[in-house]
């Protein structure tokens, strides 16, 4: 395993500037290579589906992603811009949970309360892919906040779900709401309390990090959410995304010092977890999925989110361009992978057709949306002309849409970072709605 992501990774590195010129993606090669050496294939990498291996690395992958991603923002951020993200969550994740369930009931025929599951499982939007367009500043800074806030919260927020239909499934009496309950609020507090705590206490005249150990700082308090929230059993993942937006709140300079270690640290994990998810694909694998399984697949992507996001984003503000990169770039993964694997360990009846389903419906987006990322960010080079019809009504309404169109060229010149309120009403429109 060692050898084979050694080799990958080299290989990767010297394609990278290639990679980030055209369609090939860095993600895709390593879900490629893994397919190449799974058990199936050529048996250089015999990992099967209750690998703890495999749920350990997708774990891990999805924390620091969602530790990182949610760095990218602090809580006056989200406060100040939360109008478009609630949109696309309170509107999108139900609608794409129904949408869904509603495909695998009519395409697949699976019955409502699997069906429902595999809605659940597939509802949440991936932040490991689509970080590839989140990071990328040509694209307007609101549909990257909409994007990156959307991705870091939906894990969290579709685990209920996915635990409630799954116990359905079993005909459990008892669904455990109350600890469900728990888990979820045990996960906001730990992600919240640790970072406070550590940088409450590096304030204070006795404790000061070196300049050679800042970097660790951040690294360090994401460890201690991470075993804790294993400790405690609270959700992992709003953990790691409360940390992250609890750090750049209360710790800017801690955030400075872990912005680029903590980059590479959360993207080696998530080329691990790819290569080993890759491995559990094969040929065979493939081939025992009917081609009703494909059908519902295709359009689960293609056609199940721009419908519940066209819901929820009617008469906002974000122009025509932005809405369809939104309903486009809704990669599914990690998140999908894990509940997908506590379907499995549960031992439901149709947990492998369930697991079948997500890990195709993954596969598919993984090629098409990491092959996409650059094609849609430079779609947003050229000013886009908006319709007469579709003009502003008054002043205030076309400052908003002028700024989300160009806010990300300003403030982003070589070494500097945007000044945050310039990022917030990039993000946010006109604050009284935000």
């Amino acid at each position: 395993m060692l050898l084979a992501f050694a080799v990958v990774l080299l290989i990767a590195v010297l394609v990278s500037s290639l990679a980030h010129r055209t369609i090939l993606s860095t993600a895709a090669l390593f879900l490629v290579a893994g397919f190449l050496l799974g058990k199936e294939t050529t048996g250089v990498l015999q990992l099967t589906a209750d690998s703890p291996l495999v749920e350990n690395f997708a774990e891990l992958a999805l924390f620091a992603v969602l530790f990182t991603d949610g760095m990218k923002v602090g809580w006056s951020d989200l406060r100040s811009a939360w109008r478009l993200p609630g949109r696309a969550l309170g509107w999108g994740l139900p609608l794409t949970l129904g949408l869904t369930a509603a495909l695998a009931h009519y395409v697949v025929g699976l019955d409502w309360p699997e069906a429902l599951l595999l809605g659940a499982i597939l509802a949440p939007t991936d932040p490991v892919f689509a970080a590839a367009l989140v990071g990328n500043k040509k694209v307007p800074a609101r549909l990257r906040h909409v994007l990156n806030v959307e991705s870091g919260i939906n894990d969290g927020l579709a685990l209920p779900f996915v635990i409630l239909f799954l116990g359905v499934s079993e005909g459990s009496d008892d669904l455990h709401l109350d600890e469900l309950a728990t888990e979820l609020a045990l996960g906001v507090v730990i992600g919240v309390a640790v970072p406070w705590l550590a940088i409450l206490l590096e304030r204070t005249r006795f404790f000061a990090a070196s300049a050679a150990y800042e970097p660790l700082n951040a690294f360090a308090i994401g460890l201690v959410v991470l075993g804790l929230g294993q400790v405690l059993h609270g959700n992992l993942f709003l953990a790691a995304f409360a940390a992250g937006v609890t750090v750049a709140t209360l710790g800017p300079r801690q955030r400075k010092a872990f912005d680029e270690f903590g980059e590479l640290v959360a993207e080696l994990l998530k080329l691990a977890a790819l290569l080993v998810f890759g491995a559990l694909i094969s040929v065979e694998f493939l081939s025992e999925i009917s081609w009703s399984g494909w059908v519902f697949a295709v359009l689960a992507l293609v056609l199940v989110r721009p419908v519940a996001l066209a819901v929820a984003f009617a008469r906002s503000h974000l122009t025509r361009r932005e809405q369809a990169a939104a309903m486009w770039f809704g990669p599914k993964g990690f998140a999908s992978v894990v509940y997908a694997l506590l379907v499995l360990e549960a031992g439901l009846a149709e947990a492998d057709l369930v697991f079948h389903l997500v890990a195709l419906t993954i596969v598919l987006s993984v090629l098409a949306h990491s092959s996409t990322d650059v094609v849609v960010a430079r779609s947003f080079d050229k000013p886009e002309e908006t319709p007469h019809w579709q003009e502003p009504e008054g002043p205030e309404e076309t400052r908003e849409i002028r700024e989300g169109r160009d806010g990300h060229e300003a403030g982003h010149g070589e070494g500097r970072r945007p000044d945050t309120g310039e990022a917030d009403r990039a993000a946010g429109g006109r604050p009284e709605e935000s």
